[in-house]
């Protein structure tokens, strides 16, 4: 399959000095100060700092928060951050959230087994443990061996593993702080060592594909030279080829950098290692595929399967067969299938057509079967057919929710998938792909009870008329008065899919009477590609109009109120929430707001920010600048306007999203509290954008999230 970048790198300061305010007498001649709120907030500078863009003046007073290395930006995260826990630390339902989220959290946990030739790798936690431990064994029904425990490290994790095709060697990152930064290293899994010279800094992008003989593999490398700006450096990414027992820094380079920062490249190698594949994927909404023979006389030639087309394509070599998942005319997609004697589109044939009512998120062979994961209505369906595309049968679910898809190899029929719903904890299940022999491999036991809780699916109509799925989660006995407080969260981009899963943070909320909504919003994946370019770039205000929508449903129907409505949402979804409270601040009792993207204006010049422009767009062009500006909701904040009590999410360690549009706008906020409703900024420390990879650290932000919520909306702890 292609090298997709993860939806965990779509989005992407050392801190808490001492606590000391910026002095008036510090101040530029030209800066004002806010008058004193409601709420004494550490004392924040303005500048009067404006730019003309496209003939609109475009007013950035909080530009120096921007520069985390400053003296006076550290002085005022260390006092932003006192102020926030100072206030959280008094919130009456931290005792009891701080009991039932550690026994929530503190659990016997597994995850699905990932096989690599006769040996099979697996993560696993035990309920002491803050982090997941790697194993391996022999067979599925080996003896279970300790291979990575990153709970000795102090400030890492352990991020992406990559194992060769018959398990002799991984490959592995460490992560700093949870940060996407990587280093890659390599280990002999039956003696557990690591090969010394095999150490690849630069690894942010690097997923290694192995050659079929276990000596090297192809991998993307990323420079770390600091003299290359941030937002410049995905241009510089190279895909390079490494020979176990080498210097990295003599990997020969197999494919050179693109120069432009919203491209990502990789490649991977067929299984049987006769092809290389040479991929380019531009956004969320387009990949160019071309390949070489790996004979010897092709190390030159790059062959074009799909170039500069509007489309998505997956490929995956079996048996000289190509096989390729695309929304290539076809927005739900579809399979192709073409010899690999002349593997150009125009030859293709059509296997799997589209369907006209789910989307086919997957594709894989395992086993020499095709494996097809669909979502319908936001939900998972999991499909067997032949390599010649015909229905075999279908792997039955327990019921309605989510699933991750089939996993296993091309030549063995040993299958696993895993299944969750709102009220169904993670399953792990073991199959065979001929027989469809299903049984139960492993579950996450949870200190829940799911019965007292109901789970529906509605359909609302958006601002336009479209319209929109979402899951209600409360309890059965729930009064449809108005009077229950619940929590909308969203997503709305870059084709991710937010689908009914399993999520143990919900529960204590639901246990004190609270409700939940997940709203499947225009811009996700959950009803295929036109669904997602529906919410992207010039289009992105359908995103927040559908969300808003959502909130709207939820009070007619009386599921709630505006004074019980929380939103929430991370990364593009705080900037849905962000959206959302600056174009309807009256519309909600509470927003979190976490790891976000806020001024929409200058995102692109920031961290990853460039790898985003072909899903929202630049200020450098004139017509994505109105839409951009329209939106962005730091340009948004205006004074006399009454906005929700407000926490802001953020990790000092974030190199995805950078922490500065939390920063700079918490700061807006509090210059026109006039309420005394709380607009705090809580800082993770030691962090990145999926947060401090320690179950403690889960614990003790769920404890502020949610007491800060139960405060808000008038929530009491359940005795």
């Amino acid at each position: 399959m292609s090298p997709r970048i993860p939806l965990t790198l779509l989005l992407a300061a050392t801190m808490l000095s001492a606590c000391t305010k910026t002095k008036k007498d510090e101040q530029p001649t030209q800066t004002t100060t806010a008058a004193e709120p409601a709420m004494s907030y550490p004392e924040t500078k303005r500048e009067d700092v404006t730019d003309t863009l496209h003939g609109v003046q475009v007013a950035d007073p909080y530009r120096w928060l921007e520069d985390v290395k400053s003296p006076d930006v550290q002085a005022w995260m260390s006092a932003q951050h006192d102020f926030t826990q100072a206030y959280l630390n008094d919130l009456p339902t931290r005792d009891w959230l701080t009991r039932r989220f550690t026994e929530l959290y503190y659990i016997d946990a597994v995850g699905t087994p990932q096989r690599a030739g006769d040996r099979f790798f697996l993560y696993r936690r035990n309920a002491q443990q803050e982090k997941y431990v790697l194993y391996w064994k022999q067979g599925i029904d080996g003896e279970e061996k300790l291979l990575i425990d990153p709970n000795s490290w102090t400030n890492a994790s352990l991020g992406g593993i990559s194992p060769s095709d018959d398990g002799k060697y991984l490959a592995y990152k460490i992560q700093e702080n949870n940060a996407d930064e990587a280093t890659l290293h390599v280990m002999e899994v039956e003696t557990g060592a690591d090969l010394k010279p095999d150490v690849i800094e630069g690894a942010k992008y690097a997923w290694p594909s192995w050659t079929p003989d276990n000596k090297a593999f192809y991998y993307t490398w990323l420079p770390t030279d600091e003299s290359i700006p941030a937002m410049e450096r995905p241009g510089f990414a190279e895909v390079r080829l490494h020979t176990l027992g080498s210097d990295p820094a003599t990997d020969k380079i197999i494919i050179e950098k693109t120069g432009d920062p919203q491209k990502f490249i990789g490649a991977s190698i067929s299984r049987e290692g006769k092809y290389l594949f040479n991929y380019e994927q531009r956004g969320w909404t387009s990949t160019d595929i071309s390949y070489r023979p790996l004979d010897g006389k092709h190390e030159d030639t790059w062959v074009p399967i799909a170039k500069g087309l509007d489309a998505q394509f997956d490929a995956t070599v079996w048996k000289d067969q190509l096989y390729i998942h695309t929304n290539w005319e076809a927005p739900n997609w579809r399979v192709l299938k073409v010899s690999m004697e002349d593997p150009t589109l125009e030859k293709a044939t059509e296997i799997i057509p589209e369907s006209s009512d789910a989307v086919l998120k997957n594709v894989s062979i395992i086993g020499g079967k095709l494996a097809l994961t669909y979502m319908e209505k936001a939900h998972n369906q999991l499909k067997v057919h032949d390599l010649a595309g015909k229905h075999l049968h279908d792997v039955a679910l327990p019921g309605i929710g989510a699933s991750g898809g089939l996993s296993g190899e091309p030549d063995a029929e040993e299958a696993f998938f895993t299944f969750a719903s709102f009220t169904t904890p993670n399953q792990i299940y073991q199959t065979n792909i001929s027989t469809n022999e299903t049984s139960l491999w492993a579950s996450i036991q949870v200190p829940i009870d799911p019965s007292p809780y109901s789970v529906e699916q509605v359909f609302y109509d958006s601002k336009d008329g479209t319209k929109v799925s979402m899951f209600i989660v409360q309890r059965k006995d729930a009064p449809r008065d108005g009077s229950t407080p619940f929590i909308l969260n969203g997503y709305g981009g870059f084709n991710v899919s937010m689908t009914p899963y399993f999520r143990a943070s919900i529960y204590p909320w639901l246990e004190a009477g609270g409700g939940f909504a997940v709203a499947n919003l225009r811009g996700g994946g959950e009803y295929g590609e036109s669904w997602h370019k529906d919410g992207m770039l010039l289009k992105k205000q359908n995103v927040f109009d559908d969300f808003v929508a959502a909130s709207e449903f939820l009070i007619q129907s009386k599921y709630t109120s505006k004074e019980k409505l929380a939103i929430r949402g991370g990364s593009n979804g705080g900037l849905l929430v962000g959206a959302a409270m600056t174009q309807r601040p009256d519309l909600f009792g509470a927003v979190i707001c976490a790891v976000p993207l806020l001024d929409m204006v200058r995102y692109h010049l920031h961290g990853s920010g460039k790898t985003w422009v072909p899903e929202y767009g630049s200020a450098e062009d004139a017509d994505q600048f109105a839409v951009l500006h329209a939106y962005s909701p730091y340009h948004r904040v205006t004074p006399k306007t009454d906005y929700p009590a407000t926490l802001f999410l953020s990790a000092d360690s974030d190199d995805r999203v950078d922490p500065l549009h939390a920063r700079k706008m918490v700061a807006a906020l509090q210059h026109v509290d006039t309420d005394g409703e709380p607009l705090l900024l809580r800082i993770e420390a030691n962090a990145g954008h999926g947060g401090g990879g320690k179950v403690s650290k889960w614990v003790a932000q769920d404890v502020d999230t949610y007491s800060f919520l139960m405060k808000q909306l008038g929530v009491s702890a359940p005795e």
